[in-house]
């Protein structure tokens, strides 16, 4: 589904509402989305927490995974990606956390984590979500690395929920 008016079809379909909490790609996730008719049924809201502070206070990502792992870590994706659907009404939740320029010897640049965070009922809590997570590396300047992220969280949706039954 490499076309977002797809990728909008298939959340529809599956009455899929999102969330995102993005650092890295700073609101381009929901941007990218809102950016199809019809997007108010798709989206309910989208926290750009670019800060260390904002994961922590807006999305409750602990220090101890700050400390263990790194801000640019699946764990803190999953963290962020928690945080906004306990603070949401949608039901799926996608989250980026990484680097797009060289500023850390030992994450190239281009890295980007992700996570993915299903709430299977109207009833459950945000514990309850069925995370998955992946890191990707993009090639490109900073702008063509936050656009692509941007493009491939949404574009992972169908894909991760086709795994919810498997998990």
């Amino acid at each position: 589904m490499k076309n977002m008016e797809e990728v909008a079809g298939f959340m529809r379909e599956h009455d899929l509402m999102l969330v995102t909490a993005e650092s890295c790609t700073g609101g381009l996730i929901a941007a990218t989305l809102a950016d199809i008719p019809g997007a108010g049924k798709l989206l309910d809201c989208a926290f750009v927490t670019y800060s260390v502070q904002a994961k922590q206070r807006c999305l409750s990502v602990s220090d101890q995974t700050l400390e263990r792992y790194n801000l640019t870590s699946e764990e803190v994706a999953r963290e962020m990606a928690q945080g906004a659907l306990g603070n949401s009404r949608a039901n799926v939740a996608i989250s980026n956390t990484g680097v797009t320029d060289d500023v850390d010897d030992d994450i190239p640049a281009g890295t980007q984590c992700f996570a993915w965070a299903f709430r299977r009922h109207d009833g459950d809590k945000p514990g309850d979500a069925v995370l998955f997570s992946e890191t990707r590396r993009f090639p490109g300047d900073r702008t063509e690395i936050r656009l692509a992220s941007a493009e491939y969280a949404l574009q992972r949706i169908p894909h991760y929920f086709g795994l919810l039954d498997a998990s």
